[in-house]
């Protein structure tokens, strides 16, 4: 699928998901603003897909954590382009925990700061920058813990709840955001692996996730792809 010119942030492309969906972005010759908490992390990343010759790509810091590092990190997009026709929030901290108790009052904080007020604040921020674009779509890559009576995932509540967060910024911004043709595309997968065999007997992978995210940015304006939701891998337990 031909992406070549489009203008993509995203957010968490250090290492992973993000990763990977900026190299598949940029594969396709799309001009990639990527950000992380580690600023040398992204900067490696951008170095190689910038000498892989398709798209390029910039580096940023962004703790989305810190409102300041998001403002900054929004205005140094602006300060580098007229318009930004694809916004992919990706980052999220994961933590795990079945209790309330069993991690600190500062990473919980944490976690709910990024996944609800940081991307919130990411979007209110680069929301001109898709305004200008003749296709804009905002992308979210939320997870089955943002899901109503999702349970299977081995992940803290401070992560549930951080990504119902999430959730409901998508729903009603996808409604009302639809007027102005701005799509929103929100992925709800369950815990995944970054690579593997890809059969239908084994676990989603994460090549997969990003082959529906470029799937769906690239249909045609008419197509409004709202949610991705998965069936998750059933053992003999679950």
């Amino acid at each position: 699928m031909d992406l070549d010119g489009l203008r993509v942030a995203i957010t968490g492309a250090a290492r992973g998901t993000g990763r990977l969906l900026a190299e598949a972005f940029a594969e396709r010759g799309a001009q990639i603003f990527l950000s992380a908490r580690d600023l040398v992390a992204a900067r490696r990343v951008a170095d190689a897909i910038s000498q892989r010759g398709a798209g390029r790509a910039d580096a940023f810091r962004c703790d989305l954590a810190a409102p300041d590092s998001v403002r900054g990190f929004a205005a140094a997009v602006a300060n580098r382009t007229g318009h930004l026709d694809v916004l992919i929030n990706n980052g999220a901290p994961y933590i795990e925990g079945n209790d309330l108790v069993d991690v600190s009052d500062d990473m919980i904080e944490s976690v709910m700061a990024a996944g609800g007020t940081g991307t919130v604040l990411l979007t209110k921020h680069l929301l001109p920058l898709l305004r200008a674009s003749s296709r804009p779509d905002i992308v979210n890559m939320i997870s089955t813990c943002g899901e109503a009576g999702h349970r299977r995932s081995g992940a803290h509540p401070a992560f549930y709840a951080a990504k119902h967060a999430h959730a409901g910024l998508a729903e009603i911004l996808s409604h009302r955001l639809r007027p102005e043709g701005i799509r929103v595309i929100s992925l709800f997968p369950p815990d995944f692996v970054q690579d593997g065999p890809r059969r239908a007997d084994s676990d989603l992978t994460a090549r997969s996730i990003i082959d529906c995210v470029v799937f769906a940015v690239g249909q045609p304006r008419d197509c409004f792809i709202r949610e991705f939701h998965f069936e998750q891998v059933r053992t003999p337990h679950s």
